[in-house]
């Protein structure tokens, strides 16, 4: 009879039976695994960019005249920045009797007054532009933005989140590609306005950067699916109304209509050289709120369109892509998993390491690299692109790495809420407009966006993996892990510290809930 119990040993290694060890390692193994399939796909999508970087995606023909367009601006308790949104549409370079301008305000906080102020002022310049408050919140975004596109008169709806500021030349740029027949949706890039403010910015920039640059470029050039980014993009009425309009039943109903649209047989058009300015998140929480909804959203749109997407009659290479694009964020529930295991999973084969069976360690480190590297090479890729230092670059990767895996825990809990069917409301993104002297002045004040247990938990998961450091620098023949481990205690602490110190900061500080002109 096998024994499964474990025992300590003297040199503080744990002997274990095999049926324990071996289906513990499986698992570890398996989820590792699956990280690295996700980190080869990474490495198909930079194949793919410099494969077609260079299939420049041009317009044959241009609209004469000009076709009408309605500018829809959605936005909620959105004061700091609404002044800003609204003159940067209005100045858009259109003929004026071609273009329809509508503020979508469901504020709740009394900015809606800054928003009806400017609406004003705009129209007795002669600005075709409307102010649509609704007193309820019913289905968030994409509630506003449903009602709105029954009084939209253009034939084109772009559409622009508060804290975004188009340039002039916008709707030149864009709607050109809509003579085609077959183009539902033409989506820009994101630029970044504060993108050297602070650690925390300048690496968000790369993950965005890598999102656009390399994601977005790859997939709409090989003759992949692309999304609507939610903002800084223009669609065709006709498009958004035959895909069933905006849905709220996920939190992502960019995606959503986005997929919808092209199982209707809609094409859509990338565009990384027109770029559309945009503020990052300045805080931590207001970060993790974001990514939280973003891969809830994501998750929730896979498990509504992706058996409804595999059973379409589309090639083949377009439903492995959308299959990799949805299911993505579920990397951060692998790599939280992943975490757990360290300490379990070290345990119980260090001995077997010791005695000189170094298969199963050097394959899961084999593995784990696989998907650590494909992140490197793909967030140099999109700097390099850019002319960019990738030197500079190369010297935030431990930054980038650390932060990425910090905010799997609050991802994580996105994936397991949208798996399980969870509702839960459409938190917002708190904007700033740290470019404003006055908030510079005072300095950014954190919002509580993210619950307090969850930033505890990660720095529990902090202390936890510093834990699984010092046990294998107490075991030379798993000391190789350490550098992993110490990237993931810095995450998790950071994220998790950091998110504390939000908390506490927006209880002490007080600001006006707008700024006022």
């Amino acid at each position: 009879m096998i024994s499964i119990a474990a025992n300590l040993g003297a040199d503080g290694l744990w002997t274990v039976s095999p049926l324990v060890r071996w289906p513990l390692t499986t698992t570890y193994l398996a989820i590792i695994a699956l990280i690295a399939i996700y980190g080869l796909h990474r490495y198909w999508l930079v194949f793919l960019f410099y494969r077609r970087r260079r299939n420049v995606r041009r317009t044959l023909r241009h609209f004469d005249p000009l076709p009408s367009v309605t500018v829809q601006l959605p936005m909620y308790n959105e004061g700091n920045v609404a002044e800003r949104i609204i003159d940067a549409a209005c100045r858009l370079d259109y003929p004026a009797d071609r273009l329809q301008i509508q503020v979508l305000d469901d504020s709740t906080d009394g900015s809606d007054a800054i928003t009806r102020r400017s609406v004003e002022g705009w129209q007795q310049r002669g600005v075709d532009i409307q102010l649509l408050h609704r007193d309820h919140r019913t289905g968030f975004k994409a509630g506003a933005l449903a009602e709105a596109i029954g009084t939209a008169r253009g034939t084109f709806v772009a559409i622009f989140d508060a804290d975004f500021v188009p340039p002039p030349n916008f709707l030149l740029r864009t709607i050109h590609h809509f003579t085609d027949a077959r183009v539902g949706m033409v989506q820009a890039r994101w630029a970044h306005m504060n993108r050297d403010d602070s650690l925390l910015t300048r690496c968000q920039a790369i993950f965005l950067d890598g999102h656009f640059i390399i994601e977005h470029t790859a997939r709409n050039r090989a003759g992949r699916w692309i999304n609507f980014n939610g903002t800084a993009g223009v669609w065709r009425r006709e498009t958004i109304l035959d895909a069933g309009s905006w849905q709220h039943d996920t939190l992502t109903e960019d995606v959503d209509l986005s997929y919808r649209a092209q199982l209707a047989g809609w094409d859509f058009v990338f565009l990384p050289r027109v770029r559309c300015p945009a503020e990052l998140p300045p805080e931590i929480n207001a970060f993790k709120a974001q990514q939280h909804r973003w891969t809830k959203g994501s998750i929730q749109t896979a498990r509504k369109l992706l058996p409804r997407l595999l059973k379409a009659p589309i090639p083949l290479r377009v439903k492995i892509e959308a299959f990799f694009h949805l299911t993505s964020p579920m990397v951060y529930l692998y790599v939280s998993l992943m975490a757990l295991l360290f300490y379990p999973a070290i345990s119980v084969n260090a001995l077997v390491v010791k005695r000189g069976n170094m298969v199963g360690l050097l394959l899961g480190m084999s593995l784990f690299a696989v998907g650590a590297a494909s992140a490197s090479v793909f967030y140099l890729a999109s700097q390099g692109t850019q002319r960019r230092s990738l030197l500079a670059t190369a010297l935030k990767l431990p930054a980038l790495m650390s932060i990425g895996i910090g905010i799997a825990l609050n991802n994580a809990r996105g994936c397991l809420e949208a798996l399980t069917g969870h509702q839960s409301s459409f938190e917002r993104t708190p904007k700033y407009n740290t470019t404003n002297p006055e908030v510079r002045a005072r300095g950014v004040i954190p919002t509580p966006s993210t619950k307090a247990w969850m930033s505890l938990i990660e720095v529990g998961m902090g202390l936890y993996t510093l834990l699984c450091a010092h046990l294998v620098m107490n075991t030379p023949s798993t000391v190789i892990s350490l550098p992993f481990l110490l990237l993931f205690s810095l995450g998790y602490l950071y994220v998790g510290i950091g998110g504390l110190i939000s908390q506490w900061s927006s209880r002490r500080k007080t600001a006006p809930a707008v700024v006022l002109p």
